[in-house]
């Protein structure tokens, strides 16, 4: 049984990213701009991931460019934002492009998983825990997703799905869990 007194919030873990990020001098002006984001189409992407980040009562994450994309492989892939969804985030990152900083995000996070189960605050088993972060894994594998190098600038005013299956080879509806 896992240790729950070693527990990272989110907030903790953005922050010492976000330290890291601008140590290494990685930070950039923001890129989502939410008031340009609400005046397009509401089947844009633009418009799914503005409308994504107010139903989560998020705002849009600033630093280092792939932290600010973050939400938008949320918008892409339909992964909720809590912990099972930000882990299943991290595997589907994982599959589309190794990047060791995954590991270490994905372990931190299953430690609040493993919290939250022990808690009967969530009661998924770890066998679905598990089946659910391989298939993202293989849903990063099987993409076109690059996390280093898409582009959501030049994407915003296209349908959802149609970046779906862009980026994604597939394409998802997005529902609200």
């Amino acid at each position: 049984m896992m240790n729950s007194s070693i527990f990272v919030p989110a907030e903790q873990i953005l922050k010492i990213l976000n330290c890291v990020s601008t140590q290494l001098g990685l930070n950039v002006p923001p890129i989502v701009v939410t008031n340009y984001l609400r005046s397009l189409p509401p089947e844009s992407f633009g418009h799914a991931w503005v409308k994504h980040l107010d139903e989560c009562n998020l705002q849009p994450l600033q630093g280092a460019r792939r932290m600010q994309l973050h939400d938008g492989i949320h918008v892409l892939t339909g992964y909720n934002t809590e912990p099972l969804g930000e882990a299943e985030v991290q595997c589907f990152l994982l599959g589309a492009k190794f990047r060791p900083i995954h590991i270490v995000i994905l372990c931190l996070i299953l430690l609040r998983v493993e919290r939250l189960r022990s808690r009967q605050i969530i009661t998924i088993t770890r066998s679905e825990v598990r089946q659910c972060l391989i298939a993202a894994y293989h849903r990063g594998k099987n993409s076109n997703f690059d996390p280093d190098n898409w582009q959501p600038e030049i994407l915003w005013e296209m349908p959802l799905q149609d970046v779906q299956l862009l980026l994604m080879g597939y394409s998802h509806r997005v529902t609200k869990d």
